[in-house]
């Protein structure tokens, strides 16, 4: 494809999208309008920068579909990568949750479903007591 042909369907294309954001604006308002229009002005910026350039080169040459996959299997290793390790992770800190002695793991235990009230410890002075034990009646910890 000539660069007056590209450049033609990229103005055409930003044209359209001008047109559109301009029904949204009377029907939805300015900020889904200005959005749209953003997006519209996109080919046309692309089109003066060069950048359609290479994709049109991309679309008609098998060398540079390779290159695309390529670049695409380094994405998904990369990604797969991560999951790995991140499942790695998550079973080191398993195994040393299963492992653990009597009372870590007897106090993780008994805060998971024990609602049972603490004990508090005796005050010193009898009135605070008292006023202990009415803030524990009604349930003022």
């Amino acid at each position: 494809m000539t660069d007056t042909a590209v450049d033609a369907i990229c103005f055409g294309v930003t044209l359209l999208g001008l047109i559109i954001s301009w029904g949204v604006y009377r029907r939805r308002g300015a900020a889904p309008a200005l959005r749209g229009a953003a997006l519209s002005l996109v080919p046309l910026a692309a089109a003066m920068t060069g950048v359609t350039e290479f994709f049109v080169e991309l679309t008609f040459s098998p060398s540079r579909w390779a290159g695309v996959g390529v670049a695409g299997l380094a994405v998904v290793l990369y990604l797969t990568s991560g999951v790995m390790l991140s499942r790695r992770a998550g079973a080191v800190g398993g195994a040393s949750a299963r492992g653990e002695t009597g009372g870590r793991a007897e106090r993780k235990a008994a805060g998971r479903g024990s609602k049972a009230p603490k004990a508090v410890e005796p005050a010193a002075d009898p009135e605070m007591a008292e006023i202990e034990e009415i803030l524990r009646n009604r349930g003022i910890k």
